[in-house]
């Protein structure tokens, strides 16, 4: 990697990573299709990429939230019991029938998707706790397992086929499932099930040669100080303007990534 293109990654590292600090979840989906625009990685190998980046920023979350006690793990357990064995399988899957056969359009797609569906839960989140409130009178907490699971498969396929879904997905999802979690708890249980999920998709991606170590590297020392700048941020922005600002980026990149 010369040195225009390091500075290059180490600044694309920040702002992805101010972003992630000013979002909580959602800002770091945008990390694939900048992979994929700015250093023209193929599909997968921005995938493969992504999902080491996400593993290793969300990791000092995760440990903030367990320090002080905001991670459900009897929720994080069940989307695991779900996630994990779907991801193993989705990668298995692309060994199985080798990466060059028709998987390419399928995570170009799935990446589209999953851009324009993050974008949806960020914009409308409050909408999907008022949705949730409703959805209690017809899941009972004996349906809930069940159903927390099955959460859990679809978004270890989504994750592994895209490097997305583990955050603003995943928040809504058990948002959904589990409307009177409070915020905190909603935040720290989503980022405790994301960090697993995303690593084990990452190492998966790993045995395919999907990931550019020397641009990971670059990525994620502009990463940590942005971080904590977009941390800084959230004070002086309004959030509706960061939300809506990620929101237009996401639906952005992704019909960009579609067409």
């Amino acid at each position: 990697m010369d040195g225009v293109f390091d500075g290059l990654a180490v600044a694309s590292g920040f702002g992805i990573g101010a972003i992630v600090g000013m979002t909580g979840v959602g800002g770091g989906s945008l990390m694939t299709p900048l992979l994929i625009s700015v250093f023209k990685l193929n599909p997968a190998l921005a995938i493969g990429t992504d999902l080491w980046f996400a593993a290793i920023t969300k990791s000092g979350g995760a440990l903030a939230h367990h320090r002080h006690g905001h991670v459900d793990y009897r929720i994080a357990g069940r989307l695991l019991a779900g996630s994990i064995p779907a991801s193993l399988a989705t990668i298995a899957l692309m060994h199985f029938t080798g990466i060059a056969k028709g998987w390419a359009p399928l995570l170009t797609t799935t990446l589209g998707v999953m851009l324009l569906l993050t974008a949806v839960t960020v914009a409308y989140r409050q909408a999907w706790h008022v949705f949730g409130l409703k959805l209690e009178r017809w899941l009972p907490e004996r349906r809930k397992t069940g159903l927390t699971v099955a959460a859990g498969v679809l978004l270890g396929v989504l994750v592994s086929l895209s490097s997305i879904g583990a955050g603003a997905v995943g928040a809504t999802l058990i948002l959904l499932l589990y409307p009177r979690l409070p915020a905190n708890r909603l935040v720290g249980t989503d980022i405790a099930h994301a960090v697993p999920l995303t690593l084990v998709a990452g190492i998966g991606h790993a045995t395919l040669g999907h990931v550019d170590w020397a641009l990971l590297a670059a990525l994620l020392l502009g990463s940590l100080p942005g971080i904590w700048l977009g941390a800084q941020l959230t004070k002086s922005m309004p959030e509706r303007l960061v939300r809506a600002l990620l929101c237009v980026s996401l639906v952005t990149a992704g019909l960009k990534v579609i067409s």
